[in-house]
């Protein structure tokens, strides 16, 4: 059976007013990754030929923050220079991809994954099980959705009286019966790659805000007499997005007890989680014990039985192994195996502390 090609559309253009920041909102850190990142992490358990990111607001550094990073698969980048709305931003990021009016005959044409940048607790098992059931059920188009206690602010799933999707109506364009519906919109969506495009074009700005919205797709599609899907997210935690600092607080918060759990489950001790900071790009070996306040930061690496903390702050630092590191701030630095550093140490760039080596308190060090 030929495998159907697929391609990623992370939307990664808005402003974000709501940080209130000169930073791009796609740019904002995350345990030590942007935003962005973790959307796009998230395409991990999908076979993804390539992703395009739509960008707009700081177009520049966000495409060249994302271009430093290491990605499993190609990554584009096209620019929204005007915001116009979602449905706008889907038809720019299919610029992006090459060939993308196909013909919606063609039995190969493939699929398009299109996810918002602002959704960094999407886990790759919700993703690639998003991307089986479309194309199990040869649907048209297959959304992500999610049953809320409370769903103000959110685009409803309105159903006909078989149960089937036939369209998705924003908030503020509801009426009051269709506010009831506590089935929610997540913003993501698979369609078929052929006949996506064609139904980009018979989008209207009939609406509230005046925008051409994704989500007048489903209609689109519904009224041509294709089949809409709706997959109910496991997690309605997961879907959640990010505009303002306390999300993105909340957001940290999950990330984080993510890691722990991770490292704990592949044999760390991390004596207090809940006051241990573990970047997501930091590697730990077994039997490593993290005391109380122990914050890890970027390309840090920890050997084998080495202990740090309390009240450690190490940023790209290297710990070899039985190395015991306390009350210690190091950035870039190397410590050997069996040394003792600390209370009260301060390792700047390049220092190197020699393994057995016991410094002390009050230690200070350079490049040496």
């Amino acid at each position: 059976m030929t495998v159907r090609s697929l391609s990623a559309l992370v939307l990664a253009a808005g402003h974000g007013t709501r940080m209130r920041s000169t930073r791009p909102k796609p740019l904002h850190l995350l345990v030590g990754r942007p935003l962005v990142r973790h959307v796009l992490d998230a395409l991990e358990d999908c076979e993804v030929d390539r992703a395009v990111v739509v960008v707009g607001h700081g177009a520049e550094v966000v495409t060249k923050k994302l271009q430093e990073d290491v990605s499993r698969f190609p990554l584009e980048f096209v620019e929204q220079h005007y915001q116009r709305g979602t449905g706008d931003a889907v038809a720019v990021g299919l610029t992006g991809l090459p060939d993308d009016d196909l013909d919606i005959d063609d039995a190969d044409d493939g699929d398009v994954l299109v996810l918002p940048g602002d959704t960094p607790l999407l886990r790759p098992a919700t993703i690639a099980a998003l991307v089986a059931e479309h194309r199990i059920s040869g649907a048209a188009c297959t959304v992500l959705t999610a049953v809320l206690d409370d769903p103000t602010g959110y685009g409803r799933i309105v159903r006909d009286k078989d149960d089937r999707v036939r369209r998705i109506v924003e908030h503020r364009d509801a009426d009051d019966d269709e506010r009831a519906i506590d089935e929610v919109n997540t913003g993501i969506f698979v369609f078929r790659r052929g006949l996506l495009a064609p139904a980009l074009r018979r989008l209207t700005p009939d609406n509230s805000q005046g925008e051409l919205y994704i989500t007048d797709v489903v209609e689109v599609l519904a009224d041509a007499g294709h089949q809409v899907v709706a997959t109910l997210a496991a997690d309605a935690e997961e879907t959640r997005g990010v505009n303002d600092r306390a999300q993105l607080a909340e957001a940290e918060a999950e990330l984080r007890r993510r890691i722990n759990e991770r490292w704990m489950h592949l044999g760390v001790t991390i004596v207090d989680p809940a006051a241990t900071y573990v970047d997501a790009d930091v590697v730990l070996a077994t039997d490593v014990t993290l005391w109380p306040g122990t914050v890890l930061r970027g390309q840090t690496y920890v050997e084998h039985g080495a202990e740090v903390g309390p009240n450690a702050d190490l940023v790209d630092t290297r710990v070899g192994e039985n190395a015991q590191v306390f009350q210690t701030v190091a950035v870039q630095a190397a410590i050997g195996e069996d040394a003792i550093v600390g209370p009260y140490a301060s390792l700047s760039p390049g220092a190197t502390i020699a393994p057995g080596t016991r410094t002390g308190p009050f230690y200070a060090a350079s490049d040496v």
